[in-house]
């Protein structure tokens, strides 16, 4: 298959050139309006029972997550200081946009203690809470929030000083700041990659070769991103993974195209001869790879969350086409440049690959003492992946902001200055039956919610119920006291629907808040229509499920696909068992690393300051391990290939594995370096989770392109011997059938 695509690239060299560039110029004129409909949010479950209990109780009765959460800081105190403070909150629900019915406040309301500051000026509260709602949607409210936090963050007339926080400026700065410091990093990374192409590639015409595939790559996959657009939401972060990957991969297959067609003019082969040698062995490698990363990344399609799906539509699409233009135009052009490819030559030498050198030693060196090899490089990735046995997870919050941010510094001085979680309740929305139910009942069942442990109030239908410490020393179990009625109850009563309000003393996202969620849910409900579980704090529980109880279904996804690609690529059974084993070795030891530094906070001078929150963020971490899974099985195609084919020819083992990773290693490395460059500068973010994710996945490519392929690779190949090629009877008939061959 891969000599005839070879013939009829030589044959319709100009007719493919010219459709390359047509398409090209059709697909970038279009392609763009991708960006007019991407999204910044989608780390939710749209399905979970907190997404529906947010649609119920909106729906129903009109309740909302705030989009801003201020805080007004007065300088003698909250009663002293109540007329400025007053006149300030007025300007700020008069806003266009701003909901003035549902917005609330320490001093339009009553003047309720949960709404003031625990901390003290003068003998009153400093500070005082304003929760801003909205009905606007989508990029309206972002843009409502934006201009909120410009106008009115900082410091304000009679010495009040306002914090702006709440998940609009929150989401709003995590999304601008990204996107500037992605820009930034991109800026950084590109010329960089460019200056180091020329010294990769050897030469200037063969520097340029990569973004030919890059070009065509991304260009493709923006149109056809933009065409699933109109269909289903698309995160705008997976735009940058796109982008990166569409460089990385051009860089990759055109080294690979490169380097083998070197070698065929090298042996004499004219460049229409070379062309189809390199399609009927670089071609053939160049498809298997890109199969196999495109197959990885299609596996984050298991999780419910539009930001993951988005990741796999963008990747599998960039690499798909990656492949397309890698086997089409690329070939095409070098046919049309011949021995022209090392023209403005920049290094000294033979540019084509030598069968004796350093990799060919190293390999040499690693099979000559193979277990001791195997067993020392066991022991350090085991070291550097200890730390992961204490790893905890999170999801994404103001933390991953840089401490100078203004939604950053508004969620500290909240939740330093404010016990209660007020902004952020957990809403239980009760079905049909609901408002029917006895007073009783429903109180009975919420004076036992009340009784948990890091729960302030409960409000129901009804009655507002008090929760306070236990006489007992030592007790977190609480006790349930009736404050009085409920004044609000047309906010709790929608015909024959009620919600109950919990309002808890711990952050909406730490595992406390997560317990009492659990708690909750496995009470007994006091009605036989739906019970739905809502709020901040359930929204982050189903989220963490939504990835965990996934998981399995992605790795297993992971493993059989790898199973099956590198079985119809080589006609072996143990060959693709060890390339997934050193997998998991290799990004054990990466979540190791990540642990160390971002939950352990060590060695950050690494990455750069960030703020501490003793965990890792969980979406960041899967795509680490997914990009890294992708690129690692990438970088084993590629040594695998030239392997195979030295054993086809009839060398043993050792000689194939030594003449392998002396013509691949180069390629592979170098490779990996300047992919490692791309994703390394994103550490330069003030985000965490995008230090996380560019750390991450440069470390963990630069591991396997190294220790692994040339380390434990020649030393288990060497430990397994005639093993390496062996299959049942049956599987290798039908790899005689149904195998990837030349």
């Amino acid at each position: 298959m891969f000599e005839r695509l070879g013939h009829l690239v030589v044959r319709r060299t100009k007719l493919i050139l010219v459709l390359y560039f047509v398409l090209l110029a059709a697909f970038a004129g279009t392609g763009w309006q991708v960006f007019g409909e991407l999204k910044s949010a989608g780390y939710d479950n749209p399905s979970s029972e907190s997404s529906r209990a947010a649609t119920a109780v909106s729906s129903k009765f009109g309740v909302r997550t705030p989009l801003v959460v201020a805080s007004i800081d007065t300088p003698h105190g909250v009663d002293a200081d109540e007329a400025a403070a007053l006149a300030l909150v007025n300007r700020m629900v008069a806003e266009p946009g701003v909901d003035q019915k549902t917005s609330l406040s320490y001093w339009t309301h009553g003047k309720p203690k949960s709404l003031r500051s625990t901390t003290t000026v003068n003998g009153q509260s400093r500070a005082g809470m304003v929760l801003i709602h909205t009905n606007l949607k989508g990029d309206a409210a972002t843009k409502l929030a934006q201009r909120l936090q410009d106008r009115y963050d900082g410091a304000a007339a009679d010495g009040l000083r306002v914090y702006i926080g709440g998940w609009g400026p929150i989401g709003n700065e995590l999304n601008t700041r990204t996107a500037k410091d992605l820009a930034k990093a991109e800026s950084v990374a590109i010329p960089l990659s460019m200056l180091a192409l020329l010294f990769a590639f050897g030469s200037v015409v063969a520097a340029g070769l990569p973004f030919l595939v890059a070009a065509g790559a991304v260009a493709a996959a923006l149109f056809f991103l933009w065409l699933i657009s109109m269909a289903t939401d698309i995160s705008i972060f997976s735009v940058n993974l796109l982008t990166g990957f569409g460089l990385g991969l051009g860089i990759d297959y055109a080294l690979l195209m490169v380097n083998r067609f070197r070698e065929e003019l090298k042996r004499g082969a004219n460049p229409n001869e070379a062309v189809v040698a390199t399609m009927r062995t670089a071609g053939r490698t160049v498809f298997v790879s890109g199969l196999t990363v495109a197959v990885t990344l299609a596996g984050l399609v298991v999780f419910p969350q539009y930001f993951m799906k988005s990741f796999a539509y963008a990747g599998s699409l960039v690499v798909l086409f990656a492949v397309v233009t890698a086997m089409t135009a690329l070939p095409a052009l070098m046919k049309v440049l011949g021995p022209r490819v090392n023209k403005g030559k920049l290094l000294r030498g033979d540019l084509a690959p030598s069968d004796a050198g350093r990799w060919h030693d190293l390999a040499v060196f690693v099979m000559r003492r193979p277990l001791p090899v195997f067993l020392v490089t066991l022991i350090g990735l085991g070291a550097m992946a200890a730390p992961a046995l204490n790893a905890s997870f999170n999801q994404i919050d103001a933390r991953a902001l840089p401490a100078s941010s203004g939604a950053a510094q508004a969620t500290a001085f909240t939740a330093a200055n404010f016990s209660s979680q007020e902004s952020s309740p957990i809403n239980i929305f009760l079905g049909k039956g609901g408002s029917e139910k006895s007073a009783n009942d429903i109180g009975a069942w919420a004076c036992a919610i009340a009784t948990m442990p890091h729960v302030m109030r409960v409000t129901t239908p009804d009655y507002v119920l008090n929760s306070i410490p236990s006489d007992k020393p030592g007790s977190t179990l609480r006790k349930c006291a009736m404050l009085g009625r409920n004044a609000e109850i047309s906010n709790y009563i929608s015909g024959a629907d009620a919600r109950v309000a919990v309002i808890t003393d711990v952050p909406e996202r730490s595992n406390a808040a997560a317990e009492l969620v659990a708690a909750i849910r496995a009470l007994n409900p006091p009605v036989k229509g739906e019970v739905l579980v809502g709020g901040a704090s359930a929204v982050f529980v189903d989220s963490q499920a939504a990835v965990t109880d996934n998981l399995p279904r992605l790795l297993i996804w992971l493993g059989l696909a790898t199973l099956v690609i590198l079985f119809l690529f080589t006609g072996s059974v143990l060959l693709p068992i060890k390339a997934v084993l050193l997998n998991v070795l290799s990004l054990g030891a990466t979540l190791g690393v990540l642990t160390y530094i971002f939950q352990g906070h060590h060695l950050t001078w690494l990455v750069g300051s960030f703020t501490r929150t003793d965990s890792i963020d969980t979406n960041s971490l899967v795509l680490v391990a997914v990009v890294a899974f992708g690129l690692s099985m990438d970088y084993e195609v590629f040594l695998l290939a030239r392997i195979k084919e030295e054993h086809d020819r009839g060398a043993d083992t050792t000689t194939s594995v030594a003449l392998g990773l002396q013509r691949s290693a180069r390629i592979v490395t170098t490779a990996a370096v300047l992919l490692a460059v791309v994703f390394a500068s994103f550490v330069s973010s003030g985000i965490t989770s995008i230090k996380l994710l560019g750390f991450g996945v440069a470390f963990a490519i630069l591991l396997d392109a190294t220790v692994v392929r040339a380390l434990l690779v020649p030393a288990l190949m060497r430990l397994m011997g005639g093993a390496n090629w062996w299959a049942p009877a049956p599987l290798a008939r039908l790899h005689q059938r149904i195998g990837m061959k030349d």
